[in-house]
């Protein structure tokens, strides 16, 4: 019985915490996270390949027209309201003719400058991988087989 009145206990202590909002919401965004001086750069006259170069792959490009491209975004604050924003390119003849919509131009740089806050402070080498070689580590360099030996199998079946 006085499991039972623990548990009850412990979860009206969750559910009211969490109707409190005293609970961890985090910022979501999703889709092209566009920059404003990539857009700017936009010019009509140019191909589909140099635009797929400049902006990346588009969130949406439907089957049915070819002609079109749109780059979503949402985000939404802390569990607030969702921002829907889309900015379409058309293109005729694979040219772009004409651009439309609305992007999170300040919204994108805020958040650029917010995930810098939470990169490593010491430096990293992201060319490395996980491991980090040591210079007097020298059976790491070669393998752990010694130098002069060979793993491939250079005899016919």
């Amino acid at each position: 019985m006085q499991k039972l009145i623990r548990t009850l206990g412990f979860a009206m202590l969750a559910f009211s915490l969490a109707s409190c909002r005293l609970v961890y919401v985090p910022d979501v965004q999703q889709g092209n996270l566009l920059d404003k001086k990539v857009v700017d750069q936009l010019q009509p006259g140019m191909s589909k390949h140099q635009v797929l170069v400049l902006m990346g792959t588009p969130s949406v490009a439907t089957p049915f027209d070819q002609n079109r491209w749109d780059y979503v975004s949402t985000q939404q604050h802390r569990g607030g309201p969702i921002k829907v924003r889309t900015y379409t390119l058309t293109f005729n003849n694979d040219t772009l003719v004409r651009t439309e919509g609305d992007f999170f131009a300040q919204d994108a740089q805020q958040m650029v400058k917010d995930s810098k806050k939470y990169h490593a402070s010491y430096p990293v080498d992201e060319t490395e991988g996980d491991k980090s070689k040591s210079k007097d580590d020298s059976s790491s360099k070669d393998g752990g087989f010694g130098s002069g030996t060979s793993t491939d199998d250079k005899g016919g079946n």
